[in-house]
């Protein structure tokens, strides 16, 4: 016997027979029909199978989801099940059976196709947000639209609205129909206002008062006039956080059984208004009776007691107890115990109130590292990063060992974030793999440009400059430029790990042309070319010490009108004048440093501190004899647990000096080696080394003159204290390469080898008030402001806006500061 399967469909040209008079219906739409299939006319065998009404959905895909074969017999029990698979498919929103004798006929009604999806009225939610959340839910363009699901995001949308204060809020999903059995979804929002908080009381506290706990909430129903960021929304997911905070305030204190025991938000009647009333249970204040460590202590409980933070007597606080849990976690992680159980049992006594901290260790298995695993370093070599780890593979897990790895990869300033984190081995219970995630920030450039800077003036520029070549971590700099004062050619390198316990070898060959008098300085010019050799050695982590050796030439032009600090030097060189305005040296220096650095990053740190001392000396027998050595000292200090506040101070003292002799007198240092203040490096609000002792000349009659310009001076003595601020309006992502904070700099230079007081010879119509002690450390400078720093690819640039708190007369200063390059 022939079986013949048949189809309404646009693509088919089967004719539909007609249905006899016997058509029973076995079932309707509503799954409520489908409890009345209990009791259906008999059960028949399938002999046809025709499906009517399909446009979109092949015959094919229908047949799959109809659970029932030609041949097989129906019942009221498979013609439920029959409907309810059909529904599943997705496809269709009306789906009804029918018999005509022994043919089973399917009448369908098939789901619109989404044609496209638009959104008006929404400024609190970004359509983003909106299209995520539509995918989430199954409604795409092209896909077939289930109406059910389009009530449950109109209230899911609403309550979104709800939860951020605006309780006016309605959205409503309008369909337009379209031919070929599609539809336009668009949402239509009315968002209306926020509802603002008018009134937050707490009742039942004794302990604190109403303004105390009012401090500690998010949500405020005032905001002073001058705060213009903060506002009186409400927000319910606001207020469950503040309810959580004075729960932890509370039991931070002592209260160990403090709870929020209720909370009532009523509104007005137009909705725009919200009262708060929050009900505190406090209960009693407990002290602690004592610390019980218990567990397996891995025989180390002298060490875990002392790191215990809670003592007989102190105030129970929730906060010390969940640090002590960390700190105790920490510390076992150190020995290869990656995943300790910590947990603390109050034992509390009702009588004395006072509570027994009842901890109970257990440290787990001890933990190997299998594999260290790199990704996110696209131009740096694994070798470059693999080489800064300390936690080996095969080495116990250590998490100090950790830390100290991402410290190093961090102070590396390749780097904007680094992030470590375990996986555990699959089967393997004591076994991780150690997966070492970077995400690379520019690190030099290749440039050819053109700039400008308060400091430097009109520049040209052109070179490479690498901290991390070719992705080698070798230092490699090929750079020519030329400004208002200065034209300089450069090439230097240095290796970092010459040998494999981090022994650096590098040199630096220059030539540099200078005119003073264009850099704010006495006027002078200055011809020198030199070659140095560099190397350094790592006594531990934190600690490291590097040695150089150079020879530089150096040749001096007088100027035509020339004053007493650049007379003196002529007259005590004056057996190596070359010619009549002209005078050359050839000196050999050696220079040794230490420095001390415990920054966790190389570029914007936010901890730790920096030290560095180093000493030049020009080597006995070269034309010049001279030492200089200089002291930098910066700590940073994170204010909150994200390193977005930070309180930074930075100090810096360096004097030089000559030794032995020549010509007729002593050596002294030369002027041109002398210290300068002023700029974004020392001074800001002052320009750049214009702060120090002044140029002095004499006139014919053996009075002296001032002058404007700075010859600077043997020792100077420059602090600075900055509070870093979160960059304002900056993304996430863009404040790891922003740094804005507000800084005081205070800084002083002066010379000990000219203290004569010119002052009381000079002549009153020629800038007396130029000439002062320069022996005198006392005339120090001052000036605050506000500074921005950007890591962009062309380098570390800087701004600031300075004003000087403190200034001596004559000095020149500047408001606005930046040293910017752009590059073609």
């Amino acid at each position: 016997m022939s079986v013949k399967l048949q189809a309404t469909n646009p693509r088919s040209t089967s004719k539909r027979p007609a249905l006899t008079q016997t058509l029973i219906a076995t079932c309707l739409l509503s799954a409520s029909l489908v409890a009345q299939a209990q009791s259906p006319s008999a059960p028949f065998v399938v002999q046809d199978i025709q499906v009517n009404g399909l446009q979109r959905v092949t015959l094919g895909a229908t047949l799959l989801s109809l659970p029932v074969r030609v041949g097989e017999e129906m019942d009221a029990a498979r013609t439920a099940e029959a409907i309810k698979s059909l529904y599943a498919s997705g496809n269709f929103e009306d789906v009804r059976l029918l018999r005509d004798n022994g043919t089973l006929v399917v009448q369908v009604t098939e789901r619109p196709t989404i044609a496209g999806i638009t959104f008006s009225g929404n400024k609190e939610i970004k359509e983003d947000q909106l299209n995520k959340s539509l995918e989430g839910a199954g409604v795409r363009i092209g896909e077939p639209l289930d109406r059910t699901t389009l009530s449950s995001l109109e209230k899911g949308l609403e309550d979104f609205y709800y939860g951020v204060g605006k309780y006016s809020a309605k959205v409503k999903a309008v369909l337009t129909p379209l031919p070929r059995n599609r539809v336009d979804l668009k949402f239509e929002f009315v968002e209306g206002p926020a509802a603002e908080i008018k009134q937050i009381n707490i009742v039942g506290n004794k302990a604190f008062s109403e303004k105390q706990l009012l401090g500690q909430l998010e949500l405020s129903d005032s905001v002073p006039w001058w705060n213009i960021m903060g506002d009186q929304r409400y927000q319910k997911q606001k207020l469950a956080g503040d309810i959580e905070t004075l729960r932890s305030y509370y039991r931070d204190r002592g209260y160990l059984k403090a709870e929020v025991s209720s909370t009532q938000v009523s509104m007005s009647p137009d909705k725009e208004g919200v009262y708060i009333t929050l009900n505190v249970s406090e209960g009693e204040r407990y002290t602690v009776s004592g610390v019980n460590l218990r567990g397996n202590l891995v025989d180390r409980q002298s060490e875990l007691e002392a790191l215990v933070p809670l003592q007989k007597g102190d105030l129970y606080s929730a906060a010390d107890v969940a640090h002590m849990e960390e700190v105790l976690s920490k510390f076992l992680g150190r020995f290869g115990y990656a995943y300790p159980k910590i947990s603390t049992f109050p034992q509390i006594d009702e009588t004395s109130k006072k509570v027994e901290l009842v901890v109970n260790v257990d440290p787990g298995s001890r933990v190997y590292v299998r594999r260290i695993n790199f990704s996110g370093n696209i131009i740096t070599k694994d070798e470059v990063l693999r080489r800064e780890m300390r936690q080996m593979e095969g080495a116990s897990l250590s998490s100090e060992d950790i830390e100290q790895s991402r410290t190093r990869l961090n102070r590396l300033g390749y780097f904007e974030n680094v992030e470590v984190d375990t996986r555990r081995v699959e089967g393997e219970a004591d076994l991780v793999d150690l997966d070492v995630s970077v995400k690379e920030q520019p690190a030099g450039s290749i440039n050819f440009g053109i700039g400008f800077g308060t400091d430097s003036g009109f520049s040209i520029q052109a070179g490479l400059q690498q901290e991390n070549f070719l992705g080698t971590g070798n230092r490699v700099g090929i750079n020519s430029q030329m400004n208002d004062y200065s034209k300089d050619v450069s090439l230097d390198f240095t290796d970092p790990y010459f040998t494999v316990d981090g022994v650096s070898l590098g040199g630096r060959v220059y030539y540099r042309q200078f005119d003073a008098r264009d850099a704010n300085l006495a006027d002078y010019d200055s011809t020198l070319y030199g070659v140095r050799a560099l190397s350094g050695f790592p006594i531990n982590e934190d600690n490291s010490l590097n040695f150089s050796a150079g020879y530089e030439h150096n040749t001096l032009g007088k100027p035509s009108d020339s004053y007493v600090q650049l007379n003196d030097f002529w007259k005590l060189h004056n057996d190596k004048v070359s010619g009549s305005n002209e005078i050359s040296f050839d000196t050999f220096d050696m220079t040794a440093g230490w420095t001390r650095n415990t920054l966790n990053k190389g570029y914007f740190p936010t901890s730790g501190n920096r030290q560095n001392l180093s000493l030049k000396v020009t080597v006995p027998g070269s034309d010049l004899q001279y030492y200089k050595t200089s002291f930098d000292d910066a700590h940073y200090f994170p204010i909150d647990r994200n390193h977005n506040w930070v309180l930074a101070g930075k100090f810096r003292a360096s004097y030089g000096d000559g030794y032995g002799e020549a010509g007729s007198g002593d050596q002294s240092l030369p002027f041109f080696e002398n210290y300068y203040g002023g700029g974004f490096s020392t001074l800001r609000g002052f320009k750049s080394n214009s702060v120090g002792p002044r140029a002095v000349y004499k006139n014919a009659d053996g009075t002296y003159r001032g002058d404007d310009s700075t010859i600077g001076g043997n020792a100077l003595v420059a602090a600075s204290v900055e509070m870093i601020v979160p960059t304002p309006f900056a993304s996430e992502d863009l404040q790891r390469s922003l740094r804005t904070s507000v800084f005081v700099d205070v800084g002083t230079v002066w010379d000990t080898n000219y203290s004569a007081n010119y002052a009381g010879n000079c002549d009153p119509g020629n800038s007396c008030n130029l000439i002062y002690d320069f022996g005198d450390p006392s005339n120090f400078r001052a000036s605050a402001g506000i500074s921005m720093q950007w890591l962009s690819p062309l380098g570390p640039l800087v701004f600031s806006l300075a004003a000087p708190l403190k200034d001596v007369e004559g000095d020149r200063t500047e408001v606005f500061n930046f040293n910017i390059g752009r590059t073609f």
